[in-house]
């Protein structure tokens, strides 16, 4: 195992199932999993967004995009409304029991970061998440 945790690649591979493991357990009760919540998450900060225009952000298949959004639809966290710019397409808005249901979650969250960071002080973990932003923000548009 040594040899592999050399490459930083796999050992970031590793880290983010591991979050994502613990993160859906977190969400487990709700029914949803770590996608829907990041679809959640991202129309926080947009007032709308077309389905590829989600596809596109978070790297998500457009059909992957369609059964997200139906799964939040039932659940009433989101809703797809006429676009303001062309009325024959659809765009995707958080709902008022959508920013609750996020809200809600926010503790659980924090303590699956609080888990998978654990060995590492304050300073570190901040430093971290710095260092993590400016690969992301290369590397993933």
């Amino acid at each position: 195992m040594r040899g592999l945790h050399a490459d930083t690649g796999y050992l970031l591979y590793r880290l983010g199932q591991r979050s994502g493991q613990l993160f859906n357990a977190s969400l487990q009760e709700s029914g949803l999993r770590l996608r829907h919540y990041a679809l959640l998450r991202f129309l926080t900060t947009t007032p709308g967004a077309l389905q590829r225009e989600l596809s596109a952000s978070l790297g998500y298949d457009p059909s992957a995009i369609v059964g997200l959004v139906d799964d939040l639809e039932k659940l009433g966290f989101a809703e797809r409304r006429p676009s303001p710019d062309d009325r024959r397409s659809r765009i995707v808005v958080l709902t008022e029991d959508g920013r609750a249901f996020l809200r809600d979650t926010d503790e659980a969250g924090r303590r699956v970061t609080d888990e998978l960071l654990e060995p590492l002080d304050a300073a570190e973990r901040d430093a971290l998440h710095v260092m993590l932003q400016k690969v992301a923000e290369a590397g993933l548009g």
